[in-house]
């Protein structure tokens, strides 16, 4: 009886020639970042595409991940800790509520444009992937939103102000940033500036509201 030439290569420690004879987990999802494109998304990628990218036999990718789904959902999660330090980053660098939301809008938008697969896969994910991958954009969003929270209410306490629910204004603009963010993916970078201009007062004009609200709030506290 003859045997399977693909269960016989992944089940010894031969390769056949250009193959590699070990691979990590990081070999894999660097594989796939390789095959990604503007139009081109995680969830069109095939095991098989992958592991030729890796120069590995096909049941050797098991060694690592249990399917394509499980592989797609860490290229999620290292997409969102790479976003959220470079973000982070630009927010801690600012002083003021001004340049927090205008230096985190350019972070962004720097980081969309110097072709961050990373930042395209988080993009997305979200809307042309499994179940599996749009919880796990979801579950970055919500980091997002929460650190995002935090800052919030940093700033506006130390502008003797307050936020009226500080946890839904942080999912409002994490949420307009990120659809925003989709869609300059497709467009010309001409429109960067512009995009800019409109993405930092939409997020103004949010916070200006929810400050707003909390103030009305506690002055008619008061006036009772």
């Amino acid at each position: 009886m003859t045997q399977n030439p693909v269960s016989t290569d992944a089940g010894s420690d031969h390769t056949t020639p250009g193959r590699r004879a070990t691979i990590s987990r990081d070999d894999l999802l660097a594989a796939a970042l390789r095959l990604l494109g503007p139009h081109r998304s995680v969830s069109s990628l095939s095991l098989r595409e992958v592991t030729r990218e890796a120069g590995i036999a096909p049941n050797s990718f098991y060694r690592q991940f249990r399917d394509m789904d499980e592989l797609a959902v860490a290229l999620i999660d290292l997409a969102g800790r790479s976003l959220r330090k470079i973000v982070g980053a630009a927010r801690h660098r600012a002083a003021t509520d001004r340049s927090v939301v205008r230096g985190s809008v350019e972070a962004f938008m720097q980081q969309l444009r110097d072709d961050d697969k990373l930042l395209h896969v988080l993009l997305r994910e979200g809307t042309v992937g499994s179940d599996a991958f749009k919880q796990a954009v979801d579950r970055e969003l919500t980091f997002f939103e929460e650190e995002l929270r935090i800052d919030l209410v940093r700033i506006a306490a130390a502008d003797k102000a307050a936020l009226h629910e500080p946890a839904l204004v942080a999912r409002a603009i994490t949420r307009l940033v990120f659809a925003i963010g989709a869609t300059a993916m497709d467009l010309p970078t001409e429109r960067d500036a512009e995009l800019i201009r409109q993405l930092t007062e939409m997020v103004r004009m949010i916070i200006a509201g929810s400050r707003a609200v909390a103030a009305e709030a506690r002055s008619s506290t008061r006036d009772k």
